[in-house]
């Protein structure tokens, strides 16, 4: 499950456990309540900082869910869990405020695209990687996994070796791909060096719809793909 605190002007949602975060339907459900929680309560000068209790950020999907009823149910309920998921990552792009993930734990697959939904990534260096382990599994990626891989892993080989080589990427490595900010020693580092970050970024108080509008416009196509329209907004702080 998870857990959502505020503290001052910072959320922070927690994967709670000691378990591989696997996302079935009852976390799913738990997520999107969280997310719309922090929505209905931004501010300017909000941010949200997600994290991860144990070895994992998130080990993906629940398969072992998709494939307890059996082999004729299991592409029925695999659809349903990526239809589940979908909302999680329109959630994230469309809110209000900036976003880091502090990821401590592995992060594969549907964990991985969680973390990169997020505005910014921080990462531990040791017993911690990034991987896209569909190709490992046989599994195709969907379109909005596939645009927003896209959209956050700007150089091609990065992108083939994460898409096509099934690499697990450590973090001083994610660094120089692109794909995370920072690299920490511990799990306490990395979440205090989101703490900092997010303390940084709120001190500048945007607002955050004028905010939420210009990311979804950085993120076009999975934006399209995810049913998010972008319209224009004028907030003028002058």
């Amino acid at each position: 499950m998870c857990t959502l605190e505020q503290r001052g002007n910072l959320f922070f949602l927690t994967l709670t456990g000691d378990d591989e975060h696997r996302f079935g339907p009852t976390l799913m459900e738990s997520i999107r309540s969280a997310l719309a929680q922090v929505k209905s309560q931004a501010t300017p000068g909000s941010a949200l900082i997600t994290t991860a209790h144990g070895k994992f950020f998130s080990n993906g999907l629940d398969l072992a869910w998709a494939q307890a009823a059996g082999a004729p149910s299991f592409r029925d309920r695999l659809s349903h869990l990526l239809d589940c998921f979908k909302p999680i990552v329109a959630d994230l792009l469309s809110l209000p405020m900036p976003t880091i993930a502090a990821v401590s734990g592995h992060a594969a697959a549907a964990g991985f695209l969680l973390a990169i939904s997020h505005d910014y990534v921080l990462m531990k260096k040791e017993r911690c990687v990034l991987y896209m382990s569909e190709l490992d599994i046989g599994l195709t990626f969907p379109d909005y996994f596939m645009a927003m891989l896209k959209s956050k892993i700007s150089d091609p080989a990065a992108r083939r070796d994460v898409m096509l080589g099934a690499k697990k990427v450590k973090a001083e490595e994610a660094v120089r791909m692109g794909i995370v900010e920072s690299a920490h020693d511990s799990a306490e580092s990395t979440e205090e060096a989101a703490r900092r970050l997010a303390e940084q970024l709120t001190g500048r108080k945007w607002h955050g719809e004028v905010y939420a509008e210009i990311r979804k416009a950085i993120h076009s196509e999975a934006c399209g793909l995810l049913g998010l329209t972008h319209r224009a907004l004028v907030a003028p702080r002058l």
